[in-house]
């Protein structure tokens, strides 16, 4: 066998390693009621806990006020159903059978959802499904449709613990005007350093944000409803998103825009009210947490770490990198990553091409003002990733002092040491999860400049 494999078996022995000792796990198997709500193309940083100066999120406030917010929680892929399958699993994404936009899950994946069912929790899902049919037999139920939170949870069963998967639609495109009464105005938006600050952006975004709110006002219902039917005592709510906001340079990328997620923990009387953590997790970790909280035997098939020990010490942790990637979504792509909480390196293993954004946002007003000023050669360097071929096979960014990642340090060989450990590290990381390269490639679904479907392919 080669030098590389057995390094690498070396490194994966301690990819999943704890960091820290955890101490003894009061909660463990207290057995609460378990929500959670899943955001649709939610950035991290778009809400009121994350420091948006004016979104409209007072829920979502609340549930930072009253219980813990994650400030480095990460998801396993910025794609949607990749990114849901996963976090059902505990699996990263090339390991669920599931790994590119629209495959279902395959019904022989274990996910924590039986194992809770097993163990006596009633289990709900409402709303945006994205998981394939194998899924809903390990459901007790599944509703179909939006805004049918209120009712799914008033139809849970009061004598057994119950789970609810509560996905939303929103912020997800297309978007119209006056989703809600009092709309956001191009004035109230932060246009991030690798968008155009122009109308178009501003509009766009405005409309995003429109959406997030209408989702927060859902989200204030089912806390409403659980004060009111008296379990919020007995039930751990947790609100993430599935990846990033739908704009280019986030969604269906590695980037922070793209796998950052808002992380937000309520559950009153349990968690110390306005706490925040800063250790890394990843969604990848749900499945094991709600396990180890429920008192359920982990299955081996897990691939995440349980962060339930920040539940009662926001300053426990549980790992040291999270790890992400991206496969077909639209497109043809293949790029992974390793973060930790100084530097962020990535590989593209396809430099051939583009990183061309989701189709939808590709028709976007966001997108077609950005081919203009591409086309007029006023486009700056760091608003042209998303156009740019080939692009560099190797990427590093420090994201402390670079949090947008917009200097690539790759070359830079004042950073050679953490970019061999981080090499060494994703290396690891393919050998224990068995991320095998994968030759061909499947072809592009939608024309990368316009949008539209190719003839034949979606």
């Amino acid at each position: 066998m080669s030098l590389r494999f057995w390094l690498c078996s070396l490194v994966a022995l301690c990819v999943f390693s704890v960091a820290e000792v955890r101490a003894a796990d009061g909660l463990a198997g207290r057995r609460p009621n378990i929500i959670l709500f899943i955001a649709d193309d939610m950035a991290w940083d778009d809400s009121a806990p994350y420091g948006h100066p004016h979104i409209k999120t007072p829920s979502l406030a609340r549930m930072a006020r009253e219980g813990l917010r994650f400030d480095n929680a990460f998801l396993t892929c910025s794609s949607c159903s990749p990114s849901r399958c996963s976090i059902i699993t505990g699996r990263y994404p090339h390991s669920t059978g599931a790994s590119e936009l629209h495959l279902p899950l395959p019904g022989d994946q274990v996910t924590f959802v039986e194992k809770l069912r097993e163990s006596g929790y009633y289990t709900a899902a409402a709303g945006k499904w994205h998981l394939g049919n194998p899924t809903r037999k390990k459901f007790d139920t599944v509703v179909d449709g939006v805004d049918k939170w209120v009712s799914t949870l008033q139809g849970c069963p009061t004598d057994k613990p119950f789970f609810g998967w509560f996905a939303f639609v929103d912020p997800h495109r297309p978007y119209a005007a006056n989703a809600i009464p009092e709309p956001h105005r191009p004035a109230d938006v932060v246009v991030p350093p690798y968008l155009p600050d122009v109308p178009e952006t501003r509009h766009d975004l405005a409309l995003y944000y429109d959406e997030i709110a209408r989702l927060d006002g859902m989200v204030g219902q089912v806390l409403d409803e659980l004060q009111k039917r008296g379990q919020a005592e007995n039930t751990l709510v947790l609100f993430i998103s599935d990846n990033g906001r739908p704009f280019p340079r986030c969604k269906t990328t590695v980037y922070d825009s793209g796998i950052r997620t808002p992380c937000l923990a309520w559950w009153p009387g349990t968690l110390k009210p306005g706490s925040v953590t800063e250790s890394l997790v990843s969604t990848v970790d749900l499945a094991p947490t709600f396990l180890e909280l429920a008192g359920v035997e982990l299955p081996a098939t897990f691939q995440g770490e349980s962060f339930l020990p920040m539940l009662q010490d926001p300053a426990a942790k549980t790992r040291d990198n999270i790890y992400a990637e991206h496969n077909w979504h639209d497109y043809s792509a293949r790029e992974r990553a390793v973060r930790s909480s100084q530097f962020k390196y990535i590989r593209n293993a396809w430099p051939d091409l583009p990183g061309t954004p989701p189709a939808d946002a590709v028709r976007s007003e966001t997108y077609v003002a950005m081919r203009r000023l591409r086309d007029a050669g006023t486009l700056p360097a760091e608003q042209s990733g998303c156009f740019l071929k080939p692009r560099p096979t190797e990427e590093l960014y420090d994201v402390v002092n670079d949090p947008h990642e917009l200097h690539n340090l790759a070359a830079d060989p004042k950073f050679a040491q953490p970019l061999a450990l981080m090499r060494q590290q994703l290396d690891g990381w393919e050998v224990a999860t068995g991320d095998m390269e994968v030759k061909e490639r499947r072809p592009d679904g939608f024309d990368r400049d316009t949008g539209e479907p190719l003839a034949g392919r979606k």
